[in-house]
Protein backbone atom coordinates (compact mmCIF):
# COMPACT_ATOMS: atom_id res chain seq x y z
CA UNK A 1 0.00 0.00 0.00
CA UNK A 2 1.40 3.29 -0.81
CA UNK A 3 2.74 6.13 1.69
CA UNK A 4 -0.29 8.95 1.16
CA UNK A 5 0.38 12.00 3.13
CA UNK A 6 -2.75 14.18 3.80
CA UNK A 7 -2.70 17.84 3.28
CA UNK A 8 -2.77 18.41 7.04
CA UNK A 9 -0.23 16.45 7.62
CA UNK A 10 1.58 17.40 5.03
CA UNK A 11 1.56 21.12 5.83
CA UNK A 12 3.16 20.47 9.73
CA UNK A 13 5.94 18.08 8.40
CA UNK A 14 7.04 21.27 6.33
CA UNK A 15 6.88 23.47 9.08
CA UNK A 16 9.13 21.03 11.02
CA UNK A 17 11.66 21.59 8.35
CA UNK A 18 14.85 22.63 8.78
CA UNK A 19 14.60 25.97 8.43
CA UNK A 20 11.23 25.73 10.92
CA UNK A 21 12.68 24.27 14.04
CA UNK A 22 10.74 25.88 16.89
CA UNK A 23 13.29 25.31 19.67
CA UNK A 24 11.44 24.67 23.39
CA UNK A 25 8.40 26.62 22.10
CA UNK A 26 6.12 23.94 21.85
CA UNK A 27 3.96 25.29 19.22
CA UNK A 28 0.74 25.15 17.38
CA UNK A 29 2.16 22.63 15.13
CA UNK A 30 2.88 20.47 17.85
CA UNK A 31 -0.59 20.33 18.90
CA UNK A 32 -1.52 19.80 15.25
CA UNK A 33 0.55 16.82 15.17
CA UNK A 34 -1.33 15.33 18.22
CA UNK A 35 -4.49 15.91 17.23
CA UNK A 36 -3.71 14.45 14.00
CA UNK A 37 -2.47 11.44 15.91
CA UNK A 38 -5.32 11.13 18.14
CA UNK A 39 -7.17 11.28 14.95
CA UNK A 40 -5.42 8.41 13.71
CA UNK A 41 -5.43 6.21 16.27
CA UNK A 42 -9.17 6.50 16.21
CA UNK A 43 -8.86 6.04 12.24
CA UNK A 44 -7.15 2.27 12.79
CA UNK A 45 -9.87 0.65 15.01
CA UNK A 46 -10.51 -2.37 13.07
CA UNK A 47 -13.81 -3.57 15.53
CA UNK A 48 -15.40 -1.99 18.37
CA UNK A 49 -13.84 -2.81 21.53
CA UNK A 50 -16.93 -3.88 22.93
CA UNK A 51 -15.75 -7.37 21.06
CA UNK A 52 -12.77 -7.44 23.30
CA UNK A 53 -14.23 -6.84 26.99
CA UNK A 54 -12.91 -9.94 27.97
CA UNK A 55 -8.95 -8.71 27.48
CA UNK A 56 -9.71 -5.30 29.13
CA UNK A 57 -6.50 -4.57 31.42
CA UNK A 58 -5.87 -1.15 33.96
CA UNK A 59 -2.09 -0.53 32.62
CA UNK A 60 -1.91 2.29 35.32
CA UNK A 61 -1.64 4.92 33.39
CA UNK A 62 0.27 7.88 35.93
CA UNK A 63 -2.53 10.33 35.31
CA UNK A 64 -1.44 12.36 37.94
CA UNK A 65 2.43 12.56 37.35
CA UNK A 66 1.41 13.07 33.67
CA UNK A 67 -1.29 15.91 33.83
CA UNK A 68 -0.13 16.97 37.47
CA UNK A 69 0.73 20.94 37.75
CA UNK A 70 3.86 20.06 39.92
CA UNK A 71 6.23 19.38 37.47
CA UNK A 72 9.21 21.24 36.78
CA UNK A 73 10.09 22.30 33.43
CA UNK A 74 12.75 19.55 32.89
CA UNK A 75 10.64 16.83 34.61
CA UNK A 76 7.74 17.88 32.44
CA UNK A 77 9.77 17.65 29.03
CA UNK A 78 11.73 14.48 30.39
CA UNK A 79 8.06 13.07 30.82
CA UNK A 80 6.31 13.64 27.56
CA UNK A 81 9.98 12.97 25.40
CA UNK A 82 9.43 9.30 27.21
CA UNK A 83 5.79 8.79 26.33
CA UNK A 84 6.29 9.71 22.83
CA UNK A 85 9.36 7.94 22.42
CA UNK A 86 8.08 4.41 24.34
CA UNK A 87 4.91 5.07 21.53
CA UNK A 88 6.57 4.96 18.55
CA UNK A 89 8.67 2.06 19.44
CA UNK A 90 5.50 0.05 20.33
CA UNK A 91 3.83 1.05 17.15
CA UNK A 92 7.42 -0.14 15.41
CA UNK A 93 7.02 -3.60 16.63
CA UNK A 94 6.96 -6.21 14.09
CA UNK A 95 3.83 -7.03 14.95
CA UNK A 96 2.07 -4.14 15.07
CA UNK A 97 1.92 -3.47 11.38
CA UNK A 98 0.09 -6.92 11.13
CA UNK A 99 -2.82 -4.89 13.29
CA UNK A 100 -3.51 -2.18 11.14
CA UNK A 101 -3.70 -0.66 7.99
CA UNK A 102 0.15 -0.04 7.02
CA UNK A 103 -0.84 3.67 5.18
CA UNK A 104 -2.27 4.76 8.97
CA UNK A 105 0.45 2.94 10.60
CA UNK A 106 3.11 4.78 8.87
CA UNK A 107 1.33 8.65 9.15
CA UNK A 108 1.15 7.60 13.03
CA UNK A 109 4.62 6.55 13.11
CA UNK A 110 5.47 10.09 11.09
CA UNK A 111 3.40 12.08 13.41
CA UNK A 112 4.91 10.69 16.80
CA UNK A 113 8.54 11.03 15.23
CA UNK A 114 7.72 14.29 14.34
CA UNK A 115 6.65 15.39 18.08
CA UNK A 116 9.77 13.27 19.60
CA UNK A 117 12.11 15.58 17.35
CA UNK A 118 10.79 18.51 18.88
CA UNK A 119 10.96 17.51 21.72
CA UNK A 120 14.71 16.29 21.31
CA UNK A 121 15.17 19.34 20.45
CA UNK A 122 14.38 20.92 23.77
CA UNK A 123 15.36 18.14 26.10
CA UNK A 124 18.84 18.94 24.54
CA UNK A 125 18.27 22.89 25.76
CA UNK A 126 16.48 22.36 28.84
CA UNK A 127 18.74 19.05 30.62
CA UNK A 128 22.47 19.42 31.27
CA UNK A 129 24.64 17.01 32.08
CA UNK A 130 23.20 17.14 36.24
CA UNK A 131 19.84 16.42 34.63
CA UNK A 132 20.56 13.29 32.70
CA UNK A 133 19.44 11.43 35.74
CA UNK A 134 15.69 12.43 35.10
CA UNK A 135 15.18 9.07 32.43
CA UNK A 136 15.79 7.10 35.81
CA UNK A 137 14.13 8.76 38.30
CA UNK A 138 10.46 9.53 39.16
CA UNK A 139 7.65 10.50 36.80
CA UNK A 140 10.30 9.03 33.74
CA UNK A 141 10.45 6.12 35.52
CA UNK A 142 6.94 5.31 35.78
CA UNK A 143 6.14 6.38 31.80
CA UNK A 144 8.78 3.45 31.24
CA UNK A 145 7.09 0.83 33.57
CA UNK A 146 3.56 1.61 32.32
CA UNK A 147 4.83 0.57 28.72
CA UNK A 148 6.72 -2.02 29.91
CA UNK A 149 3.57 -3.43 31.25
CA UNK A 150 1.85 -2.78 27.76
CA UNK A 151 4.85 -4.94 25.88
CA UNK A 152 4.13 -7.83 28.56
CA UNK A 153 0.38 -7.45 28.17
CA UNK A 154 0.86 -8.16 24.51
CA UNK A 155 3.26 -11.07 24.85
CA UNK A 156 1.17 -12.59 27.26
CA UNK A 157 -2.02 -12.11 24.73
CA UNK A 158 0.31 -13.25 22.00
CA UNK A 159 -0.17 -10.42 20.12
CA UNK A 160 -3.68 -10.90 19.62
CA UNK A 161 -6.26 -8.55 17.30
CA UNK A 162 -8.37 -8.21 20.63
CA UNK A 163 -4.61 -7.29 22.65
CA UNK A 164 -3.52 -4.63 19.82
CA UNK A 165 -7.58 -2.91 20.00
CA UNK A 166 -7.07 -2.81 24.18
CA UNK A 167 -3.53 -1.06 23.83
CA UNK A 168 -4.82 1.32 20.46
CA UNK A 169 -7.44 2.65 23.04
CA UNK A 170 -5.21 2.65 25.97
CA UNK A 171 -2.76 4.68 24.34
CA UNK A 172 -5.52 7.06 22.75
CA UNK A 173 -6.29 7.56 26.22
CA UNK A 174 -2.74 8.30 27.68
CA UNK A 175 -1.82 10.24 24.51
CA UNK A 176 -4.77 12.81 25.02
CA UNK A 177 -3.99 12.89 28.69
CA UNK A 178 -0.25 14.54 27.94
CA UNK A 179 -1.86 17.11 25.74
CA UNK A 180 -2.24 18.99 29.13
CA UNK A 181 0.99 18.66 30.02
CA UNK A 182 2.17 19.64 26.65
CA UNK A 183 -0.19 22.50 26.54
CA UNK A 184 1.50 23.64 29.93
CA UNK A 185 4.99 23.61 28.72
CA UNK A 186 3.57 25.24 25.61
CA UNK A 187 2.34 28.32 27.91
CA UNK A 188 6.01 28.61 29.50
CA UNK A 189 7.24 28.78 26.56
CA UNK A 190 4.88 31.42 25.65
CA UNK A 191 5.77 33.54 29.08
CA UNK A 192 9.78 32.88 28.61
CA UNK A 193 9.77 34.47 25.24
CA UNK A 194 7.19 37.15 26.11
CA UNK A 195 8.92 40.70 25.94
Amino acid sequence: MAFVLSPLMALVLVSYGPGGSLGCDLSQNHVLVGRWNLRLLGQMRNFPPRFCLQDRKDFAFPQEMVEGGQLQEAQAFSVLHEMFQQSLSLFHTERSSAAWDTTLLAQLRTGLHQQLDNLDACLGQIMGEEDSALGRTGPTLAVKRYFQGIHVYLQEKEYSDCAWEIVRVEMMRSLSSSTSLQERLRNMGRDLNSP
